[in-house]
């Protein structure tokens, strides 16, 4: 296909940033600005007969590709459609049985590599942006970097050698690599639980803002792009790369250490939500700031122990862990401190699947009105966190809580994932269904 751009935007030399994309005409709240096919995608291994393999589909009826028995699709025209990218794994699937384990990230650059040599033309996920045009921001890469970069290319070749003839040298892999891992988008459900990891070039060439003017959801695997702030011609279309719960130091840091910039956005220097985000309990003898600075240390410290320790503990340990972390950080931090909200996230978690109910229940209901607060106006995280609760709420048989929840869901869901959606359907006919 040719250049056709799309309507409504153009790309453009965006101050300080390079490249970017900004709107020719007005843009209202709620309105879809754009939609993106996936150039390339892949479904998580642990979504795997809940979903759809080429589609995303989540439905129960799924059927097994009668080789690998590990890939499930629609209907013979799904499967079809998806062979030339899941020949690369099904007879790799069955020759290395349980000694398979790519990646996600691996799977997905292979298919990229197929997918770049069938392809001639640009397709219409490149309508602006080419997938050859990525940065790879290699020149900016450390040594920790580069080395998960070895690995995977390694993995690349011992999974898939067999089955890609003439893989790219490693000059080339290592490029494509580091360009996927910058440029490289994760695709999530209503819950935002992780479904799988795709390529979006057009959806890519947006600049990044704390308080940006866009949201991406996903329909299947097309990226939807709609306005969340009204946007006149002129402006900028901005998304957000990161989640935006923490303070302006730890976004920044985020930023740097994965994509290579420093963010000066209006909130990183106004740092105006600061204050409320890092809110200190009210003590008859207030804290002193190396008090405060100290226990900053340890909540960085044990999110990320937590994060290494999900690979390891069983859940019990893990629910001690936040537990206590949430009583010693709770010493000096409000209840709606982010990095107090961080770990009662990650303990209502671990409630939902060792089955407590009640527990997780508990700690929605702390989590859900700061996060109100701290996220920008129809965040995806709010309304995830309302449709957990109330589907809770309604399991609990509490269901004026439940439907007031999923109520709250849709109205943010109606703006963010657009109101023919088939998510926001679902929820509608689970209200409908309590009346």
């Amino acid at each position: 296909m040719k250049n056709e751009g799309i309507e409504g935007t153009e790309r453009f030399l965006s101050p300080d940033k390079n490249r970017g994309l900004r709107a020719v005409r007005h843009f209202a709240v709620g309105e879809l600005v754009f939609a993106c096919p996936a150039y390339s995608y892949v479904l998580t291994v642990n979504e795997r007969g809940a979903h759809c393999e080429n589609c995303f589909t989540r439905r129960e009826d799924l059927f097994k590709c009668g080789k690998c028995k590990q890939a499930y699709y629609c209907n013979v025209d799904c499967q079809r459609s998806d062979w030339p990218m899941h020949k690369l794994e099904c007879v790799a699937m069955v020759a290395y049985g349980e000694n398979w384990c790519p990646s996600e990230t691996v799977r997905l650059v292979a298919r990229l590599i197929m997918k770049q040599r069938v392809t001639t033309d640009r397709t219409p996920s490149e309508r602006l942006l080419l997938l050859k045009e990525f940065e790879s921001h290699l020149d900016k890469m450390d040594s920790e970097k580069d080395e998960m970069n070895q690995t995977d290319i390694a993995a690349l070749h011992h999974f898939y050698s067999r089955h890609i003839s003439d893989l790219p040298d490693d000059q080339a892999l290592t490029e494509l690599f580091a360009q996927v891992n910058c440029n490289g988008f994760t695709i999530e459900d209503e819950e935002l639980s992780h479904l799988g990891s795709a390529v979006f070039p057009d959806v890519a060439l947006m600049n990044h803002s704390c308080s940006p003017n866009v949201i991406v959801t996903y329909k299947g695997t097309v990226a939807e792009v709609r306005a969340v702030q009204e946007i006149n011609p002129g402006d900028e279309i901005f998304n957000s790369y990161i989640d935006l719960l923490y303070p302006t130091e730890d976004r920044k840091e985020r930023l740097l250490d994965s994509y290579f910039f420093t963010c000066q956005c209006t909130e990183c220097t106004s740092k105006s939500k600061d204050k409320e985000k890092m809110e200190i309990r009210k003590l008859s003898s207030p804290p002193e700031p190396e008090e405060i600075r100290s226990m900053v240390l340890y909540a960085k410290n044990v999110i990320e122990e937590f994060r290494r320790a999900k690979h390891y503990k069983t859940p019990s340990e893990l629910l001690e862990m936040c537990e206590l972390s949430l009583e010693k950080m709770g010493a000096i931090f409000a209840d709606t401190n982010v990095y107090m909200l961080h770990m009662m996230y990650q303990a209502m978690g671990v409630c939902l699947y060792m089955q407590d109910w009640d527990g997780a229940m508990s700690y929605g209901e702390k989590i859900v009105q700061p996060y109100s607060v701290h996220y920008p106006a129809y965040s995806l995280n709010v309304a995830s966190m309302y449709l957990k609760l109330g589907r809770l709420y309604l399991g609990l048989e509490k269901k004026t809580h439940g439907i007031r929840a999923l109520k709250k869901a849709v109205a943010i869901m109606e703006v963010a994932h657009g109101k023919d959606h088939h998510y926001v359907a679902e929820v509608k006919r689970e209200i409908e269904e309590q009346k």
